[in-house]
């Protein structure tokens, strides 16, 4: 009996801290991102992201508490709003890039326009070289597009895009995603450029709202 009342109040708080780190690593890999994706593979964006810079971001745990049930719109709900001093046109991360912004915001909870929906437009740049562009939503979870791509611009498979920080709505060097295809379309001035999102966007929970003074490079 003694040692089934221990077994139980060890499991109580084994899954307690088990919540915590869960929590504490959601956040450092949301922290991460700007190390991993950016820092560690640009030396020009090196030079402007110092350690200091990239962790001065402050970040809130938001959960995801509903979805859209318009397939067509790519929004949910999250359980944050006013009184965590959630503002429009925030930020949201998961833990491997960002998942979209802020547009409506209630005293306990805030709806979010996810960054594959066709209303989002995003300014981006490449790692490999800064070339900017803009990526925008495309309906599907999984894909996003660049537009007015000029055929001289120099972009390849497997280019890693993070945000520019232009337009003063998403903060620089967030991880936003990875070019999977580039075709020239006969008859169109610009190319057809695809993105995988860096961000889970339709299976991420845990996600983080970004506290930031936006920065432009």
């Amino acid at each position: 009996s003694e040692f089934g009342d221990e077994s139980v109040v060890s499991r109580q708080q084994l899954e307690e801290e088990n919540e915590q780190l869960r929590t504490e690593l959601l956040i450092l890999k949301g922290r991460m991102q700007r190390t991993t994706e950016v820092v560690a593979e640009n030396v020009r964006l090196r030079n402007l992201l110092n350690a200091t810079e990239m962790l001065k971001d402050q970040v809130l745990v938001a959960e995801l508490i509903g979805v859209s049930p318009d397939p067509t719109r790519h929004t949910i709900l999250i359980n944050r709003g006013e009184e965590s001093g959630v503002y429009v046109g925030q930020a949201l991360l998961d833990a491997d890039g960002l998942m979209g912004q802020v547009v409506e915001v209630h005293r306990n909870s805030s709806k979010v326009l996810l960054v594959t929906d066709t209303a989002h437009a995003l300014p981006v740049q490449t790692l490999r070289n800064g070339a900017r562009s803009i990526a925008e939503g495309s309906g599907d979870y999984n894909q996003l597009s660049l537009r007015y791509v000029p055929p001289t611009m120099d972009i390849v498979v497997g280019d890693r895009l993070v945000s520019s920080g232009l337009g003063g709505r998403f903060p620089v060097g967030y991880p936003v995603g990875v070019v999977t295809e580039v075709q020239t379309v006969v008859g169109e001035p610009y190319l057809s450029v695809k993105l995988k999102p860096s961000a889970r966007i339709d299976r991420s929970r845990h996600l983080l709202l970004l506290f930031s003074e936006v920065e432009t490079l």
